[in-house]
């Protein structure tokens, strides 16, 4: 059959990027501890296009990706966008997967175990010249409870809920879930599915020992990724302010 996508384009314009976004698939990540977890992950998945070709194969995508699918590790996920890049003799290709990823976490005092959902993703670039890139970005949802509240309110201190994420440049393997209890150790608590009423007491009083600016909470978070040995990572901390009608923000990133 006629295969037009490797018929010549003579209009003489690269394209950086084309392949298929938004595919909703099945993936099996690694679990610290139950060894592999079983979620459903968004993919984007690109190859570079030189000026002489009129399409890429989009089929061949889906065929590489689904080889990779129920063991998508870390660096399986390179060789998975290497295989892609030579499939479709590109120079270069580019792929994203994001997901979401459920620890069981018991609750402080009771002890109840419940689930929570942390937003991850895995973003790869592999090139025949330029080597591999690969990074991690984990969301964390949070509370803070604000310092300057507590230091001049005779009544307590207003707190609110927010989100840290982060984004680190993989090196050296590392868990998901080490990532996650360091960011939820730099806020003013950690957040629960279930808590009975005294857990809630003790996260409540928790809060209240730790205040923190969001400012805070990214320079531990910073220190915290600097010590784990991250080439380069970036953190942003963001809070829905319970007493003022805007969001507070706070990012940094490192470079070794």
């Amino acid at each position: 059959m006629r295969d037009i996508q490797n018929e010549v384009d003579t209009r003489e314009v690269p394209l950086q990027k084309v392949g298929v976004r938004e595919v909703k698939y099945p993936v099996t990540v690694l679990d610290k501890e139950h060894k592999t977890q079983s979620t459903t992950a968004r993919v984007d998945l690109f190859v570079n296009l030189p000026h002489n070709f009129k399409g890429t194969h989009m089929s061949r995508f889906i065929e590489v990706f689904h080889k990779y699918h129920e063991n998508l590790t870390m660096l399986h996920f390179l060789d998975m966008l290497e295989e892609m890049r030579r499939k479709l003799d590109a120079q270069k290709a580019y792929g994203s997967v994001s997901f979401p990823y459920f620890i069981e976490k018991k609750a402080p005092v009771s002890g109840n175990a419940s689930i929570m959902e942390y937003s991850c993703s895995y973003e790869g670039e592999v090139g025949d010249n330029e080597g591999r890139r690969f990074y991690v970005t984990v969301e964390v949802p949070v509370a803070t409870l604000c310092p300057c509240s507590k230091a001049i309110s005779e009544y307590g201190a207003h707190n609110q809920r927010g989100y840290v994420k982060v984004r680190v440049l993989y090196k050296d393997f590392f868990w998901i879930e080490d990532i996650i209890s360091m960011i939820e150790d730099a806020a003013s608590t950690p957040l629960y599915t279930l808590l009975k009423r005294q857990d809630e007491k003790f996260v409540t009083e928790h809060a209240y020992d730790n205040p923190r600016f969001v400012e805070d909470v990214v320079r531990e978070v910073y220190l915290g990724l600097k010590k784990m040995g991250f080439p380069y990572f970036s953190v942003e901390a963001q809070t829905e302010e319970s007493i003022h009608n805007h969001n507070a923000y706070a990012y940094t990133e490192y470079t070794e």
